[in-house]
């Protein structure tokens, strides 16, 4: 069974509350919940919470879980839900981006497909000379068989090609169970990119590449890309 994840913190540090700000007449997780129910793979999708507060903010068909509140990130919230559904693949999904693309999700599920595929994520040919200089902007620079070679916030070589890294992952069930329980490597701490916890313990993860024209809402100036 392939399980789609949506965490929910509500208390995001740059924009409080952002998940259930109400974009064109829904909160911005919901449309991230009706675009993600489309999709034709994902057996069960659930949103990830950590406040009743949210559930105000829903839909009542939507299924919810309450976790705990001392994740450290989405991905620990995320785990802690796996843990407790009988599944094989775990999507987590962004609750910041509300134009997720489902097919997106589908294309994502479908590496799996190879049984040598442990771990996936989402890149993006969106990217100018700009955001090579800009630090908030995650690239990924990938090997002949679309594996990450490197994450990067700054990049150590512009000859190399570079992807933008959008930030949607999928682990078989173990993975994830693995991944969660590994300690913070000395890269992802310098740079806090949690991938890098991955890379630095031998745990590949296969790119797919997209032209998604990928924007999440991290702080409110966000919302006019989205505003009608």
């Amino acid at each position: 069974m392939n399980l789609g994840v949506i965490p929910g913190r509500l208390n995001s540090t740059r924009f409080p509350k952002k998940i259930v700000y109400q974009l064109n007449g829904k909160s911005v997780i919901q449309h991230v919940y009706d675009n993600a129910k489309e999709s034709t793979l994902l057996n069960h999708l659930v949103i990830a919470i950590d406040s009743i507060e949210t559930l105000s903010h829903l839909n009542k068909e939507c299924d919810t879980v309450l976790t705990s509140k001392g994740h450290e990130s989405g991905t620990d919230r995320v785990a802690e839900v796996a843990g407790k559904i009988k599944c094989n693949i775990v999507v987590n999904i962004q609750g910041d981006e509300p134009n997720i693309d489902a097919n997106l999700i589908d294309s994502l599920i479908s590496l799996f497909d190879d049984p040598n595929v442990e771990m996936a994520s989402i890149a993006s040919s969106d990217l100018n000379e700009k955001d090579l200089d800009n630090p908030n902007v995650v690239k990924v620079c990938l090997d002949k068989e679309n594996n990450a070679r490197s994450f990067e916030r700054t990049v150590s070589n512009k000859k190399l090609q570079y992807f933008r890294h959008i930030g949607i992952y999928a682990y078989r069930k173990a993975t994830l169970e693995k991944f969660t329980n590994l300690e913070q490597s000395e890269n992802e701490k310098k740079l806090k990119l949690e991938q890098l916890r991955a890379l630095d313990n031998n745990i590949a993860i296969k790119l797919l590449i997209s032209d998604f024209q990928h924007r999440s809402i991290d702080v409110k100036e966000d919302l006019k890309y989205y505003e009608i």
